[in-house]
């Protein structure tokens, strides 16, 4: 029996860490994609194609993994809700890369259009949405649900930056319509990011369902805090 669970937590620690690597990738994906968007850098831009199908490849053998543990160890409980929330997080951070992926060709793009100063700070978004991921992460891996539901509180403030940003990309069209279609690449990218940031809260939920089995999913997007 010792030697079942031996393998058994072997396994999910070996889980844990593949989706951990993959988390980092997904990270530099999407801090290469911006880097090459905005410094119209064909090498970055490049580079994050080929690491989207290194993250694809990487969310099918996790994937695996976690249906091996699923079919042979039986897991209850705690253990269930893991594997359960790890199968979740995986395709979130896949569609992190796929996000990545289109800044970049995006950015590829970008590189035949005369360049123009944009009227929003792009970088600043582009950390918001990566910093969110990173924290969500953070949170996974130290199973913390303050971190977790700071994630989801950071989303509440990303809908009004949001719309402050596509009103100011709009008004700009109208004020040079020169610029066009670098402006409606610029909002395409904020859309990518927003996204991003969209599958950073969704793993915080799932850290927060497994760690406390509370679903605050479709909820006030929150769990209470001490006392509340």
């Amino acid at each position: 029996m010792m030697d079942t669970r031996t393998h058994f937590h072997k396994a999910l620690d070996h889980l844990k860490t593949r989706l951990i690597e993959l988390g980092n990738k997904a990270e530099d994906a999407i801090e290469f994609a911006v880097q090459g968007y905005l410094s119209r850098d064909t090498a970055a831009c490049s580079r994050v194609l080929a690491m989207e199908s290194e993250i694809d490849l990487a969310e099918r053998h996790i994937d695996q993994l976690a249906l091996d543990i699923l079919a042979t160890q039986q897991p209850l409980a705690v253990d269930l809700r893991f594997i359960t929330a790890c199968m979740k997080i995986n395709s979130d951070l896949e569609r992190v890369g796929d996000h990545a992926a289109a800044i970049a060709r995006r950015g590829l793009t970008e590189t035949r259009l005369p360049a123009i100063e944009l009227p929003i700070d792009l970088s600043r978004i582009a950390a918001r949405s990566a910093g969110m991921i990173q924290q969500a992460l953070n949170a996974f891996i130290t199973q913390d649900l303050e971190m977790a539901n700071a994630v989801l509180k950071t989303d509440d403030l990303r809908g009004r930056i949001d719309d402050q940003t596509w009103i100011a990309l709009v008004g700009r069209m109208h004020q040079a319509p020169e610029t066009l279609e670098q402006l409606l690449d610029a909002l395409i990218v904020v859309r990518d990011l927003s996204r991003v940031a969209d599958h950073a809260t969704n793993i915080a939920e799932d850290v927060i369902l497994w760690v406390s089995g509370m679903d605050v999913r479709h909820t006030a997007g929150r769990i209470p805090a001490a006392g509340e």
